[in-house]
């Protein structure tokens, strides 16, 4: 049987029973991803359910029944369950300094081996909050029009010029409306991380199309020849906000002995026959590889030319071999997850001058994707998701992004050089969550609250998870719990601990189902009490609330 049979016999999200970190493919009305406006904070549309009006009264929180009392309640709806610090936004660090909302394989819709390929993905993940797209460039039949695809698969093609007028009006329209209203920052940057599958000629004609299609919206000169410059001089770096609102390429540079970036290890998210047909499609792909070389044209658009796959390990080490001081390592989860966690110090103080892009393993055919909290954990300034559905990772990536402009500034301890091989702060914290109830949940059979605490040193061991009882006693649209969960985690990492709120339906005979989610960073927690907009799995904003308590503080 050839691979294109093979393939063809797959289904798109064919999947074993949905499990908790599983999520519904995005579709055009998909709103989350992070970014700003992509919090869940508008209350327009919000209802408290009389069960909750009770508690609220008799927990003094808001009291009696009168006209006072309502606005009291909306101002409360109105008050926002997380805020992003300042400080975490500020863009005059260098952008090694920064965390990055990433995608991967952007042009996909769907399954990574046979999906639609569309501009408007582009489109989807730049207005949700994603600030680096990718685009793998190909030569088309016409040789003077390059397509973009997923080389080798089913995957259909759309043309490179396409996706750079989708780019192009996203980041125009963005501009637009920071003119009409001109407070914050202006947009910002568009990082593109272009995998080049094209020949001389080809690669010439992605040059002439970016340069005519994006004109001024290109990076600078200047600001590229400073970039350029960081290849021999460590005190040079350029800054977030020197980037402005450009459009940043990233082009590859490549060894002569370049490993092969195929992964040969099984994904749990996917069955045996579809990770036998990733194999086949990469063992296709490396027979069919062309001469990688990139013209010089092509090397000098980009203001980080030097993305590369090392050959060994001396990029951790000491420093990369033969390649230019200034570069992008681009690995595979599982390539940066076999030197994890015994080089973990070494990898953290390799990103905190460099740039690190880590995207999904070649396993991983039905869009599901790598955990990012790990990698940000060791300073990976890029982690590339799948954006097709929204699960847990895209969750957590809402959750790191929202209410930013898909620039977040690492942890100071992730910034400087050295970083400290033992923990600087060995204190213990708390996190008290009381809840409430909800209003205006999905219909359901007894439904609860399941969360999830997300601590990158708690990975390798499952997170801790707590839970409330099953309220059986309504109908299931307005529940009420009343329970406080608590969890103790170290202080140091803190600020990458995430908090997952699951709303799920006690189901008899089948595992209970998430029906809606809030994920939140606790860094942005505001503590007190708050109501927490809930997604649906898809990514929409619902019309459910959760009424809850934060406490954190140290033990």
């Amino acid at each position: 049987m050839g691979l294109t049979s093979k393939l063809a016999a797959l289904s798109p999200f064919g999947h074993k029973e949905r499990g908790d970190d599983e999520g519904d493919a995005f579709d055009p009305t998909s709103t989350a991803g992070g970014g700003l406006g992509h919090g869940g904070e508008d209350d327009a549309d919000l209802r408290v359910s009389q069960r909750l009006r009770v508690f609220l009264a008799d927990n003094g929180i808001v009291a009696g029944a009168d006209a006072g009392a309502e606005a009291a309640l909306r101002d409360l709806l109105a008050r926002p369950h997380f805020q992003v610090p300042p400080d975490v936004v500020d863009r005059s660090h260098p952008l090694t300094d920064y965390y990055i909302s990433s995608s991967h394989n952007t042009y996909l819709l769907a399954h990574q081996l046979y999906g639609t390929s569309c501009p408007s993905a582009y489109e989807m993940v730049l207005k949700t909050g994603g600030r680096c797209v990718e685009i793998d460039a190909w030569d088309g039949s016409d040789k003077d029009e390059p397509k973009v695809t997923h080389g080798f698969t089913l995957v259909s093609n759309i043309s490179f010029r396409s996706v750079c007028e989708t780019i192009r009006d996203v980041l125009d329209a963005e501009r637009a409306e920071h003119e009409r209203n001109p407070s914050g920052h202006p947009p910002a940057p568009v990082f593109l991380s272009l995998e080049n599958h094209c020949g001389a000629h080809g690669q010439q004609r992605l040059v002439d199309i970016m340069t005519e299609v994006w004109g001024d919206r290109l990076l600078d000169a200047a600001v590229r020849a400073k970039g350029h410059q960081e290849e021999i001089d460590d005190s040079v770096h350029v800054r977030l906000d020197e980037l402005g609102s450009k459009i940043c390429v990233m082009v590859e540079y490549h060894f002569d002995d370049e490993p092969d970036d195929s992964d040969d290890d099984s994904d749990d998210d996917d069955d045996a026959d579809a990770a036998a047909q990733a194999k086949a499609y990469a063992a296709e792909k490396k027979a069919a590889a062309a001469d990688a070389k990139i013209i010089p044209a092509l090397a000098a658009i980009g203001v980080y030319a030097q993305s590369v796959k090392p050959p060994n390990n001396s990029w951790f080490e000491s420093e990369l071999d033969n390649a230019p001081h200034h570069h992008l390592i681009n690995v595979s989860e599982s390539a940066l997850g076999a030197h994890l966690p015994s080089e973990a110090h070494k990898i953290a103080n390799h990103n905190a001058q460099h740039l690190m892009r880590v995207y999904p393993r070649g396993t991983r055919i039905r869009s599901s994707n790598l955990r990012p909290v790990p990698f940000w954990g060791i300073g990976a300034q890029v982690c590339a998701l799948n954006w097709q559905r929204f699960g847990a990772s895209m969750q957590l990536n809402h959750a790191m992004f929202a209410g930013t402009e898909g620039y977040v500034l690492k942890p100071a301890y992730l910034r400087g050089t050295p970083i400290p091989a033992e923990p600087t702060d060995t204190r213990r914290r708390s996190l008290r969550l009381r809840i409430a109830g909800a209003s205006d949940a999905p219909p359901s059979t007894a439904p609860y609250v399941s969360c999830v605490l997300i601590h990158p040193d708690d990975l390798d061991n499952g997170p801790p998870k707590r839970k409330t009882a099953k309220d059986k006693d309504g109908d299931g649209a307005d529940p009420m719990w009343d329970e406080t969960l608590e969890w103790e985690y170290d202080a140091h990492r803190s600020e990458l601990v995430f908090l997952r709120i699951l709303l799920k339906s006690d189901e008899r005979l089948q595992r209970n189902p998430v029906i809606a989610e809030a994920t939140v960073r606790l860094l942005y927690a505001v503590p007190g009490w708050s109501f927490i907009r809930l997604w649906d799995l898809g990514g929409h904003l619902t019309k459910t609330s959760l009424l809850v308590h934060v406490e954190i503080e140290d033990v």
